[in-house]
């Protein structure tokens, strides 16, 4: 799959899997939501609110 096409469906470029866009608002729910200017960021243009979507790690933290 091309990176291109990796892009159109919301996963990072170079991605082994692809990432799920989200389809709700965390702050409002609603579905106005599209991606924002960098990499992992979204914007509500309902409560007009930007946010960032990152994957931290897997596993207990690192302090357990």
């Amino acid at each position: 799959m091309s990176a291109a096409a990796d892009r159109e469906r919301g996963s990072g470029e170079g991605s082994p899997t692809p990432h799920a866009q989200p389809y709700y608002c965390p702050y409002c729910g609603e579905q106005d939501i599209r991606p924002g200017e960098e990499h992992g960021t979204y914007h509500c243009r309902t409560c007009d609110r930007l946010w960032k979507l990152e994957f931290r790690r897997l596993g207990a933290p690192a302090d357990a």
